[in-house]
């Protein structure tokens, strides 16, 4: 069955390249983009399967109007891929204000709006699956990443609670959780706070040096059958790493919380009073 999927972030990255494997297999798909004219080679290959959708998705009308129009003219939605964002990077410390409220219109705000456009969709349809595109930094972080990992912890936090409120619904919820992958992401796509202050300079060498390492790149390609799967799973999980370093560092990272809250366990316990 070809299913009707709504991406935000079509233009790029992750998002042109799941967009173009939904359009392949015959799905049909809204794809969303700040400039669409970045999908005119899909829409050329594609014709009518895929729909262009010009959408800053910290504009809430905007978002509304397109979830709209989406409605319209595929006559529901299926699946949603929350897709939309970019990397601020810099230490906490250097960043501007603008540049943190950018970072959380985008990523968390952005991703609010669509989420709360679609839902009286699939309530009404009474079944969807919502697939929030987070980061293994949403659950565990690294520096020079501060408003990137906030950001995206608050997607988890979010996206795990409308879960709960939805289940009853027929309506599903994934959190994605890639690693590093080769896209324009650290690239072309993100942002920079200045670096004035000199004793951060170790930080930022040390996490320069970690981002030359090509091995801790994904291959984008090879997400794709993963997403696949995802979408067309009966029981899709709540969460999913993408890549062998995001398990690597998250399998650790819970070990190692485990570990600090048994031996705090006594003073946990004690805390309670009685």
């Amino acid at each position: 069955m070809a299913k009707t999927v709504f991406i935000t972030g079509a233009s790029r990255g992750f998002g042109k390249l799941w967009t173009e494997a939904f359009l392949k297999r015959g799905d049909k798909v809204a794809a969303s983009a700040r400039n669409i004219a970045a999908l005119d080679d899909l829409v050329e290959k594609y014709g009518d399967n895929i729909l262009p959708v010009q959408l800053d998705v910290t504009n809430k009308e905007q978002v509304q109007q397109a979830v709209d129009t989406i409605q319209q003219h595929f006559g529901g939605i299926d699946i949603l891929i929350n897709n939309a964002g970019y990397g601020l990077f810099g230490t906490v410390e250097e960043t501007t204000e603008e540049q943190a409220r950018a970072q959380m219109e985008t990523n968390f705000f952005g991703l609010l709006w669509v989420t709360q456009a679609v839902l009286p969709v699939m309530r009404a349809q009474k079944s969807g699956h919502i697939i929030q595109v987070s980061s293994f930094l949403g659950i565990k972080t690294l520096p020079m990443l501060g408003l990137y990992n906030a950001s995206k912890f608050a997607v988890e936090g979010l996206s795990e609670t409308i879960a709960s409120e939805v289940a009853h619904l027929g309506i599903k919820f994934t959190l994605i959780e890639p690693n590093g992958f080769a896209t324009e992401w650290a690239g072309s796509s993100a942002t920079q706070t200045t670096s004035d202050i000199a004793d951060y300079n170790p930080v930022r060498e040390g996490f320069a040096a970690t981002g030359e390492n090509g091995e801790l790149w994904g291959d984008p390609n090879a997400t794709i059958e993963p997403i696949l799967k995802v979408v067309d799973s009966e029981n899709p999980p709540l969460r999913l790493l993408l890549g062998k370093i995001a398990y690597q560092f998250v399998h650790e990272m819970y070990n190692n919380r485990l570990k600090d809250i048994e031996e705090w366990k006594e003073v946990s316990i004690a805390a309670h009073g009685h």
